[in-house]
């Protein structure tokens, strides 16, 4: 059967074609190898794509053993049959190495309807992300560090000549030894149309229509984080310098700009690193304190605001308190009822997850539970807020389909179990950038979104105006 066969660059978009029906690889039959784990496995491969439009390397993508140069295949089934124009297959790094696909009608037998030629060459392109890109990487006093490479991701985009109909499952083939470097394939999809199958990011036309973020004026200072009390007067800022990181608080001047930059000592308990996470009425969880692993401590601490003085109440106990990663987040609710915590253990998807554990009646926490699959992916996932509904959680990830290197988005709470939420939506493109952006705050009480945004290796605290009837559903 004659076919043609594409691989486009990406454009932004944000909802497929109407008229197409289009169906993602939904259960592996066959594979040629699969390094196990939760990253980078087979699996990986299944369900729409994760590391598009963005490209580069990613947990959530396929790796196969023979990668690098060797010989590999896949056989994946769909939900229901259906007529089939063209097959797409999401290469996230390194596109251009698939040499034949063939698709089954239902009797078990593969028809081939695309094979590459020995003298034909899939051209690839350079990913319209910039490729030196840098990005604020979750690690201990949140050093940057540089993102690797975006490397030629694409999309093969194989079209017949003329619709099969009936297809059940597809075969794809793989020679990666027709372009140097490792190789990552994303996800397969199918569709009855030969309109390309587009790489979306899952984010509203609401949120595309808010205005640009500002950055904020800090008096010399390099944000971590950013936080205002409930009230909306007074600024806090996590501060990074080679020497230590630090609290320090604004409040407005006449003009109504942050202005006021003070030191707050008080917080600052740990010599060298100290992180303001959560702020409520009166309340104040702040990271840095030294701990012991293996016991229920964490190394947050509380803090209760008395007539204007902060006072400590110690240490956050967790049962069996446990975390692989160099550093934690962690947020409380209003009430003090729920924790949230960004960790990873043996309980991940594959990097830090999100997790939630409930106070007992001692006032430490019980055994911290994961949040789900919805929420947390194969990549890291943390740096979260909920707001004042428990309801609206917003999140910073870099497992899901994204304009960057780390996202900012919204899920909601579904029911009282807290492990079931909503599918994560992007803030949008007015937000999130090319490189990093996370550590969402939203200002409750003036409707505004401050957030940590990193580029050209510099960071800085954004702030966009944000109604609060985009954000938080049935207000």
């Amino acid at each position: 059967m004659k076919t043609k066969i594409l691989l486009y660059a990406f454009f932004l978009v944000f909802g497929m074609t109407q008229a197409q029906q289009v169906q993602w690889a939904h259960k592996l039959i066959k594979y040629s190898s699969d390094l196990g784990g939760k990253q980078n496995s087979i699996k990986r491969i299944l369900g729409k794509p994760d590391a598009f439009p963005q490209g580069g390397t990613s947990p959530n993508a396929w790796m196969p053993k023979k990668a690098l140069d060797g010989y590999e295949w896949v056989e994946v089934s769909f939900e229901k049959p259906q007529t089939v124009k063209q097959v797409a297959v999401f290469e996230n790094l390194n596109a251009g190495c698939v040499v034949r696909i063939a698709v089954d009608k239902g009797n078990g037998k593969y028809e081939t309807v695309w094979g590459r030629k020995k003298d034909y060459k899939t051209p690839t392109f350079k990913a319209t992300i910039p490729a030196d890109r840098n990005y604020y990487f979750k690690r201990k006093r949140r050093k940057i560090q540089e993102a690797p490479d975006v490397v030629n991701p694409g999309v093969e985009y194989a079209i017949l000549e003329q619709a099969v109909s009936g297809v059940v499952a597809v075969r794809v083939e793989f020679n990666f030894a027709l372009l140097p470097g490792q190789k990552e394939i994303d996800a397969i999809g199918i569709s009855d149309s030969d309109a390309p199958i587009a790489p979306t990011v899952n984010t509203t036309t609401a949120f595309e229509s808010l205005p640009n973020a500002k950055t904020i004026e800090l008096q010399g200072l390099v944000p971590s984080s950013g936080a205002v009390s409930t009230d909306g007067k007074t600024l806090y800022i996590t501060a990074v310098s080679e020497a230590k990181t630090e609290i320090y608080s604004f409040t407005k001047n006449e003009s109504g700009r942050w202005d006021n930059k003070k030191p707050e000592p008080t917080l600052n308990t740990n010599q060298y690193y100290n992180h303001l996470w959560c702020i409520t009425d009166n309340l104040i969880l702040k990271g840095g304190a030294t701990y012991t692993r293996g016991t229920t401590e964490t190394g947050f601490e509380l803090f209760t605001v008395q007539n204007g003085t902060y006072v400590n109440q110690g240490q956050l106990k967790v049962s069996a308190y446990n975390n692989y990663d160099e550093t934690a987040e962690a947020h409380l609710t209003p009430d003090l009822e729920v924790l949230i915590m960004g960790i990873e253990t043996d309980f991940s998807q594959g990097g830090s997850d999100l997790y939630f554990a409930q106070q007992k009646e001692d006032g430490s926490y019980g055994f911290l539970q994961n949040m789900g699959k919805v929420i947390n992916s194969a990549a890291d996932e943390g740096m979260c807020q909920l707001l004042s509904d428990t309801k609206t959680l917003l999140f910073s990830s870099n497992g899901f389909s994204a304009f960057g290197s780390y996202d900012i988005y919204v899920t909601y709470r579904l029911d009282d179990t807290w492990k079931n939420w909503s599918e994560p939506i992007n803030l949008g493109s007015k937000i999130n950038s090319p490189d990093f952006d996370g550590l969402p705050f939203y200002d409750e009480t003036n409707e505004t979104l401050y957030f940590i945004s990193s580029q050209n290796e510099t960071n800085s605290l954004k702030a966009v105006a944000f109604p609060k009837v985009l954000l938080m559903k049935g207000k």
